[in-house]
């Protein structure tokens, strides 16, 4: 761009009351030159104030030098020549690229080495210049770009990683889902899962069920660890995995919450850290259920199309006094039809329109008799659905809902 040009388009920018730096916004890099001829050297450094580029230069003859300054602050970009004293050829390349990973290195390479230019870029260089024939125009290009496909193959690189890890993540946490192990067909169970935390699979919640026995006795629990993240979630999980361990080992309701505590306490990375869970045991011959309350709320009785709570002892959550705590049985009657629904706080403590109010249970009893539906699913699905519209994303917590049905 000549002159008077460049003076013009200035002076345009700057009566647009754009400032003339705007148009051409500076980057400053850092650069390492690794060459042993002084000559060549100075050329290098010469060419590049005519660049433009906005540079801090340091020069060093051999390989050891380079690697002594690569201890320091890394550069954007390392000029090396293929023959050093110490070093030549790829294995210079493999060197500075293990030295300084994020770094963009450019190859010098005489007149009649353009096929070791190449080869050099195969092996990991971002470019390379052939000496004899570099202008400052070239070099500006070349350093540039360098540097930046540097950064976009590293960008890609971590994009990748990342892709992999939450591939895994995704494949250990639907793992360790709750799958029902139910063998009578009079017994059903319908479950939905929701953790606060964006993009996971696993929160603090937790629940499951097995049947037993040959009378086909079905066990439940549901349950919900204090606090949010990742540790929480594991929690959840080694008390979910814990709790059917014990259930098909024989241990039964206050036995059973009580070496489910001392998991619990065991496992939790702090001492503050409690579950709330309930459990049912229900024997759908004789049509009753046994139910253990640890902190948690009671559950729901559903049948012809309504819903009413289940009055029942409760007891301190698991963790609050280690080995203190006393879990009394409540003995429910069951209609020949119908079902349990257990869920945690994720599902009631989300607000019931704009104003203040909870969901809470009363909330929940009157959704489920609007209902269009009772078949476990869609009941399921619209309770859910129907507590989110209303709370419009001002309260966010873990989510689980067991329907335990019966006929």
């Amino acid at each position: 761009m000549s002159t008077h040009v460049r003076a013009a388009l200035t002076g345009a920018l700057t009566g647009a009351g754009i400032p003339a730096q705007a148009a051409a916004p500076t980057e400053s890099y850092r650069i390492l030159l690794v060459e042993d001829d002084a000559g060549d050297a100075l050329l290098v450094e010469e060419l590049l104030a005519d660049t433009g580029l906005t540079h801090s230069l340091t020069w060093t003859q051999t390989m050891a030098g380079a690697l002594a300054e690569l201890g320091g602050q890394t550069p954007d970009c390392v000029l090396l020549d293929l023959h050093l004293p110490d070093a030549s050829g790829v294995g210079a390349i493999q060197t500075l690229e293990a030295a300084c990973p994020h770094t963009a290195v450019i190859v010098l390479t005489g007149l009649a080495e353009s096929r070791a230019g190449v080869q050099a870029v195969a092996n990991g260089a971002q470019d390379y210049l052939v000496k004899g024939q570099v202008t400052a125009d070239l070099l500006n290009r070349v350093v540039r770009y360098a540097v930046h496909r540097k950064q976009a193959e590293r960008a890609n690189a971590e994009l990748r990683e990342n892709r992999i890890h939450a591939q895994e993540n995704t494949r250990l946490e639907r793992g360790l889902l709750p799958a029902p192990l139910l063998h009578d067909d009079r017994v059903g169970a319908a479950m939905r899962y929701l953790p606060g935390r964006q993009r996971a699979l696993l929160g603090g919640d937790f629940l499951d069920v097995v049947q037993t026995g040959g009378e086909g006795t079905v066990h439940a629990v549901i349950g919900d660890v204090s606090g949010h993240g990742p540790d929480e979630a594991a929690l959840g999980v080694c008390l979910r995995i814990t709790w059917r361990a014990l259930v098909l080992a024989g241990h039964r309701g206050s036995e059973l919450l009580g070496l489910l505590e001392q998991v619990l306490v065991a496992e939790r990375p702090r001492d503050d850290m409690f579950a709330t869970c309930s459990t049912v045991t229900l024997d759908p011959g004789e049509r009753t259920a046994t139910v253990y309350l640890a902190g948690h709320h009671e559950p729901l009785l559903c049948a012809d199309g309504a819903a009413r709570v289940v009055r029942a002892a409760h007891g301190p959550a698991l963790g609050i006094v280690p080995g203190g705590g006393r879990w009394r049985p409540t003995e429910v009657p069951l209609p020949d039809k119908g079902a349990l629904l257990l869920y945690t706080d994720g599902l009631i403590e989300g607000y019931r329109g704009p104003g203040k109010e909870r969901l809470e249970t009363e909330g929940l009893v009157e959704l489920i008799a609007r209902a269009p539906e009772q078949d476990p699913d869609p009941l399921l699905d619209h309770l859910i659905g129907t507590a989110n519209t209303l709370n419009a994303g001002r309260h966010a917590d873990d989510l689980a809902v067991l329907h335990l049905s019966w006929t």
